[in-house]
């Protein structure tokens, strides 16, 4: 099979060193350590304004000084590569999209949220789509094996017709809600949503002009329009998620390490069914990171579609910014799609300094 050349743009956290953070099962997890591990993908070159951070990339991952560039675009020119990562902070990303897909690349892996507006997610969908460059956002729970099991359990029918979804803990919307959002989008086969009503927490003094200057915990309900209701909540209950289903729940626990699932047993003196806990079935573990790479690759391959291309990356991210406009609207329902949504994410921070070590 062909081997691509990959790049990546931003040489941080998630890029490249987020491995030093998380246990170590969870390995390959940055961009950079899934080129690495993948078999069909070599990372020849990176892209940073800090040449510090670069040459701490180029020492863990082998790239030659000659392959570290302040400057992406000229990497673009020099390097000429297939698959380009851009694990930056969202409101650089869709300038950055823009012009990779416009100069070359053939695949983008990009960092969560997608864009800090939704005119710049569309600018990124226009252009993917005109150069027809393949996509995939770094929602890593879309790849996890586990929640593939969940969603084929609910896509069987075994348990009925799929009801209602519910993420435990939203957390801030542009970072860890932008997973839970693509993931009950994915558990409920990526039908689109028709309505959001939503809440932000402690957020109105950093709204002004259109411009939202921190990345705001938030909560909502979202209407899908196949009649799935989802609950984006703030219990407490940390990385839970759970599927109602009409005859039956299945709950993902501790981030998706324990799983629950609870099927029709016996009937109760009222002859009303109750549910008694099964076995969830067993899989073997793959790094989602990997699992997404080795997605671009494959439909480099053949040309099938990515499994969160464009498209579907931008409809989980106007779930994000339909929560904001209904907080902005005093909580009234918000219709999708959005309407001239002018929402931008505008925090000013300055890119966090990676663990360049672990610390076990």
């Amino acid at each position: 099979m062909k081997t691509y050349k990959a790049a990546l743009i931003g040489c941080s956290r998630m890029g490249a060193f987020i491995d030093n953070e998380v246990p170590s099962s969870y390995y390959p997890y940055s961009h950079a350590a899934g080129y690495e591990a993948s078999t069909r993908t070599t990372l020849v070159a990176c892209s940073d304004l800090r040449t510090d951070v670069m040459a701490q990339v180029g020492k863990r991952f082998g790239i030659p000084e000659k392959s570290q560039y302040t400057d992406y675009k000229e990497m673009m020119e020099i390097e000429k590569p297939d698959i380009v990562s851009v694990a930056t902070q969202p409101e650089p990303r869709s300038e950055i999209v823009n012009y990779v897909a416009s100069h070359g690349a053939k695949a983008i892996y990009a960092e969560k949220a997608m864009a800090a507006s939704m005119a710049e997610a569309d600018s990124m969908v226009e252009t993917c789509e005109k150069y027809d460059v393949l996509f995939n956002l770094g929602t890593n729970r879309r790849w996890d094996r586990g929640f593939d099991i969940m969603k084929n359990i609910i896509d069987s029918g075994e348990l009925g017709a799929l009801k209602s979804l519910t993420i435990y803990e939203t957390s801030s919307l542009f970072n860890g809600a932008s997973h839970s959002l693509d993931l009950i989008m994915r558990l409920n086969s990526d039908h689109p949503a028709s309505w959001v009503q939503g809440l932000l927490r402690d957020s109105d003094d950093n709204i002004e002009n259109d411009r939202i200057t921190i990345d705001p915990v938030g909560e909502g309900i979202i209407q899908f329009e196949n009649g799935v209701t989802g609950y984006a909540l703030n219990t407490g209950r940390r990385s839970e998620w759970e599927a109602v289903c009409e005859n039956g729940v299945i709950t993902a626990l501790g981030n998706g390490a324990n799983w629950k699932i609870r099927r029709p047993g016996d009937r109760d003196h009222r002859d009303r069914t109750q549910l008694v806990e099964g076995s969830f079935p067993e899989y073997e573990w793959k790094s989602s990171t990997l699992s997404l790479i080795e997605d671009l690759a494959n439909s480099l391959d053949t040309g099938e579609p990515t499994r969160c291309g464009p498209r579907i990356a931008r409809a989980s991210t106007e779930l994000i910014f339909g929560i904001i406009e209904s907080h902005i609207n005093g909580g009234k329902r918000v219709n999708l799609p959005l309407q001239n949504s002018t929402i931008r994410l505008e925090r000013g921070i300055p890119s966090k300094q990676p663990r360049f070590e672990r610390q076990d």
